[in-house]
């Protein structure tokens, strides 16, 4: 039975629960294995040796979803190619695709965690009353260390963009 804790996050002032062990700064990322628009797996080791800024959000389809995807979409475009960054949700990867075919989003690649939320539980993001993802932002090292990680604790906020890049630019 996975780990559940309360007290962390809300959504429009009502307390959640997480699902998952809490991620540690310094400690090794999980490992994970997404699918991607074209329903293609995706696994941390494919971007081995590069530093991630993965941004976790519940439904591209919301509006602080959306603007928060689109907000790293311009900043992506300013980071050095050895940069990735994920956007994972548990959005069905067509939608995925078509959210992003109607919004231009050319320089984050979204990932989905929809057919077992393991992501979710192996980052300890999985929203237990929801079966959704809380909103976080996490920097991974290019030897899969995680350096910076912000859960948010209102869902419906956005995260300290600021800080997530400033982290992401500490290790270029």
């Amino acid at each position: 039975m996975p780990e559940e804790r309360t007290g962390l996050v809300t959504f429009k002032g009502n307390p959640l629960t997480l699902m998952g062990a809490p991620l540690k700064v310094g400690a090794a990322a999980p490992p994970f294995k997404l699918l991607d628009n074209a329903l293609q797996p995706v696994s941390l080791a494919d971007s081995a040796g590069k530093v991630r800024l993965l941004t976790v959000v519940p439904s591209l389809d919301t509006p602080v979803c959306d603007t928060m995807t689109r907000n790293f979409n311009q900043q992506a475009a300013k980071l050095p190619d050895d940069v990735v960054v994920y956007t994972v949700s548990v959005d069905l990867p067509f939608a995925q695709a078509r959210w992003c075919g109607n919004a231009g989003i050319d320089k984050v690649r979204t990932l989905s965690d929809y057919q077992d939320r393991s992501f979710g539980l192996d980052y300890g993001l999985l929203i237990k009353e929801l079966k959704l993802l809380a909103r976080a932002v996490m920097v991974i090292d290019r030897d899969d260390k995680l350096r910076y990680f912000q859960l948010v604790g209102e869902v419906a906020e956005e995260p300290d963009y600021q800080a997530a890049l400033d982290a992401v630019k500490q290790l270029l």
